[in-house]
């Protein structure tokens, strides 16, 4: 029987970035990964081939939208969209193809089945070609989470889909429904309204990206009706189902009306929910709570010594980048380390256009808190790099910083290439700068990040030099 230092359960971002960094640091190391790529839900059926579709339309879209009015004549355009999967399917094979690498190259010992405890220290791997059982001093759980869907939203994965079925249609839908317009439905259905589909959001709340600050949802809603989506707010989902040529959703709207919404497709996409099927945690003693996560404490062990959870399956929020800084975490505490991760400076991304970014505390959130804050703002519409690029329609900067102090609370962004710009937030706040710090950074012209200098600017109590 092998044995090991540790083994990784799940490969997904979290997984194989705690297998690599235990690798590192001089552990015998294995990896277990059900399905037969590495990479999980990110790489696989989520983050990355979700990006390779949203600038494949873009692209279209500009062509028939903005091309013109730069000087760019295109006649007879139309979507292929046999190619455009096939070409996201060849970007998701290379970066799997990059997984693989890195576990050869970290002597990282892969194995393919599903993995299940058979005690605390026993594993036994379930494939196609039998069992295996191996042992291990210290296990990391990481196997991430799927779609989840409400009593009466029947999938069938043909006309009510998941993100899943939405990343492979083989025609561009006519009319798609999105229940919840969260992160994932707004970036799916912007794939497809840029190719020419009806979207209609259909949400339980009173905006879309509930969770950030409101005022980046209500600038997204702004950009995506011009767009063509159609939002339908405070509406609680009856039922979804599918015939064989359309879907139809029965919705209550706030006033306890039934309506009904019909189209070739729905797509689900309500949250997701902790993927722990199989696991056989009760063999090992791990603990859930009552939303099906993996209890842990403040160094992501579990309630049973040495065995750990990361990403998806706990607590916090269901991002790629979290789980990957959270693998590292623990790898590093099992080697005897002393690393940190501040929940508060992990930032959250919607990739449409313009994108959304965001890191630290919202304005609602300080409010209810009562800190007091100072807002600074700076609109793209008054940056030359935005006019330039045809981008300045829509967006702005924000930041939100301490009232007595000026340190920066919260960075919250909906513009050009702000899931980039964001990345210079989150240094600043991590070594806690104030609004006049940012603002006397110098910043190269004509570029979009000039924004975030003015909106700090603007937030000292000086005005921004551009508007």
């Amino acid at each position: 029987m092998s044995k090991f230092d540790v083994v990784v359960i799940g490969s997904g971002p979290g997984g194989y970035v705690a297998a690599i960094r235990c690798a590192q640091l001089g552990m015998k190391t294995a990896i277990i990964e059900k399905y037969n790529t590495l990479g999980g839900t990110c790489l696989n059926v989520g983050c990355i081939p979700s990006k390779a579709l949203l600038d494949s339309s873009e692209h279209y879209h500009n062509a028939t939208h903005t091309f013109k009015e730069h000087g760019i004549d295109v006649k007879g355009l139309s979507v292929n969209i046999k190619q455009m999967i096939q070409r996201k399917s060849e970007v998701v094979a290379q970066t799997s193809g990059g997984i693989d690498f890195l576990m050869k190259k970290n002597k990282i010992t892969v194995y393919k089945g599903l993995g299940s405890f058979v005690n605390k220290n026993t594993i036994q791997i379930t494939s196609d070609k039998g069992t295996e059982t191996i042992e291990t001093s210290k296990t990391i759980i990481a196997t991430g989470s799927k779609p989840s869907a409400f009593p009466g939203m029947e999938i069938d994965k043909k006309r009510v889909i998941t993100s899943t079925e939405a990343l492979n249609l083989s025609e561009v839908p006519k009319n798609l429904i999105v229940i919840g317009g969260g992160v994932i439905g707004l970036e799916l259905g912007s794939v497809y309204a840029r190719l020419g589909a009806k979207v209609q959001v259909v949400e339980f709340a009173g905006g879309i990206i509930p969770t950030m600050d409101k005022a980046l949802g209500k600038e997204l809603q702004k950009a995506l009706t011009k767009l063509g989506f159609e939002f339908f707010f405070n509406h609680k989902v009856l039922s979804a189902k599918a015939s064989a040529k359309e879907a139809v959703v029965v919705a209550e709207n706030s006033k306890g009306e039934k309506v009904e919404f019909k189209g070739d497709y729905c797509l689900i996409s309500v949250g997701r929910k902790p993927y722990t099927e199989g696991l056989g945690l009760d063999k090992a003693g791990v603990k859930v709570d009552d939303r099906g996560r993996i209890d842990v404490n403040n160094h992501l062990e579990t309630n049973v010594a040495g065995i750990y959870a990361i990403g998806d399956v706990v607590k916090g929020a269901m991002l790629a980048h979290k789980a990957e800084e959270e693998g590292v975490y623990v790898a590093e505490v099992i080697a005897g380390q002393k690393p940190h991760i501040d929940y508060n400076l992990i930032p959250g991304v919607v990739y449409t256009w313009p994108e959304v970014a965001a890191v630290g505390q919202t304005e609602e959130q300080l409010k209810e808190s009562k800190t007091p804050y100072k807002v600074g703002s700076f609109p793209f519409k008054a940056s030359g790099r935005a006019r330039a690029s045809m981008d300045a329609e829509f967006g702005f900067v924000k930041v939100l910083a301490h009232a007595e102090t000026d340190e920066v609370l919260g960075v919250h962004m909906i513009g050009p290439r702000v899931a980039d710009m964001i990345a210079e937030a989150v240094v600043a706040m991590e070594f806690r700068a104030s609004a006049e710090d940012i603002s006397r950074i110098c910043h190269a012209h004509p570029t979009f990040t000039e924004s975030l200098k003015e909106a700090a600017l603007d937030a000292t109590g000086k005005r921004a030099l551009h508007i």
